[in-house]
């Protein structure tokens, strides 16, 4: 037997052609049924069911991927904003910062400007510009000097009480001496009573002190000091300092007097020059001569 034979007794059943004949008939028969009976709409469904876990799971790592994907930008997304909102907000809390500072400084400057019409002396506003370095030294400079007629002795303060006083002018700055500088004097007076002494400061921009007082005075914690005005230098009435603490030992024949400053002599930027204040009358002669001892030797 050849291989002829042999191919057609193993090739059995009908031919290729006659084979895909059938089952485009077929198919053609099935669409025209289920287009017009719907007898597969059950089978399509359970196929459908059956085919579904099929179609996920070969869907599953295109979605992984996706969602990966996605959760990743949106991390980043949320990293760049969260650091925007950051730098806005930075931002922000300096610029009200700021604006806290000039609404602050707006309202000293009211007060300021508003002093000279209470009171009977004329006055100049003034900028701090520069502050001394030098911690045992309670000085600043102002940008006022000879040529706004500023001149040595004038008064500093601010809106809460006496600051300084004016002790060298340039031609376009002003040193002034603050009241806490050790050993600057200050003649007060008890507002309550009308008691006189005189308030030193302690080298400290928070400490002032009444020297020599009696342990029998009548001052009191939280008594206010103004000025008494006696020397001719600071105009009468003005806060200087308040009683803060007092001691009092029987064993010594002063008390120990610590004051708080009214003014804020650390803190704020503008100041009033005080100008135009009346100069006190003359000593008489014979006071004058009793405090100069050359005079008494010409005599």
């Amino acid at each position: 037997m050849d291989s002829t034979q042999s191919f057609q007794f193993f090739n059995r059943g009908p031919s290729p052609a006659v084979r895909l004949v059938f089952f485009a008939v077929l198919s053609l028969l099935l669409l025209f049924v289920d287009a017009r009976y719907r007898y597969l709409e059950s089978t399509r469904s359970a196929l459908s069911v059956l085919v579904s876990p099929i179609q996920r799971l070969a869907t599953l790592p295109g979605v992984l991927w996706q969602q990966a994907g996605d959760f990743f930008a949106t991390q980043r997304s949320l990293a760049d904003e969260n650091k925007s909102l950051h730098q806005r907000h930075q931002q922000d809390a300096a610029r009200l910062s700021q604006f806290q500072a000039l609404q602050q400084e707006n309202l000293q400057l009211r007060k300021l400007l508003a002093l000279p019409q209470r009171g009977e002396f004329a006055a100049q506003p003034a900028e701090i510009v520069y502050a001394e370095r030098d911690v045992f030294k309670r000085k600043i400079l102002i940008n006022k000097g000879a040529d706004a007629n500023v001149q040595a002795g004038q008064v500093a303060m601010d809106d809460s009480g006496i600051v300084g006083q004016v002790t060298r002018v340039y031609p376009w700055l002003s040193e002034v001496t603050l009241i806490t500088e050790k050993d600057h004097a200050v003649p007060v007076q008890v507002l309550r009573n009308g008691l006189r002494t005189v308030v030193f400061g302690a080298g400290d921009t928070s400490r002032l002190s009444l020297r020599y007082m009696p342990v029998s005075s009548d001052i009191q914690g939280g008594d206010v000091l103004v000025t008494s005005g006696i020397d001719g230098v600071y105009p009468p009435g003005i806060p200087v300092a308040r009683v803060e603490k007092i001691e009092r030992d029987a064993a010594y024949p002063f008390a120990r007097v610590a004051c708080l400053p009214v003014a804020g002599v650390d803190r704020h930027r503008h100041l009033l020059i005080l100008s135009g204040l009346p100069r006190p009358p003359e000593r008489p002669a014979e006071e004058r001569a009793a405090h100069n001892p050359k005079q008494k030797q010409k005599k």
